[in-house]
């Protein structure tokens, strides 16, 4: 029982609580928001998996045409340079 002066004067009324659907009601939109929140942080390490993958490609792509012009300045070198100084 609480007093609620400005209601009802000087009489003592009991508080009505939540009724048991508004309970559960509640109780669902939390479960909700926490599902909710749960997958935007598995979206989230989906894309940092995937942007980490990426970099990868892009690292071994790198490497790959470093190593073409590697080849292509040796071929280029051995024709320019005359056979005699060749090892």
């Amino acid at each position: 029982m609480t007093r609620c002066p400005e209601k009802c004067g000087k009489q003592w009324r009991p508080v009505q609580g939540k009724s048991g659907w508004e309970k559960q009601k509640e109780e669902e939109a939390k479960e909700e928001a926490e599902r909710k929140k749960e997958e935007k942080e598995k979206k989230k390490k989906q894309k940092k998996g995937k942007i980490v993958k990426v970099r990868k490609v892009a690292e071994e792509w790198e490497i790959w045409d470093e190593e073409e012009e590697a080849a292509k300045s040796e071929a280029e070198a051995k024709k320019l340079v005359p056979e005699k100084f060749h090892k």
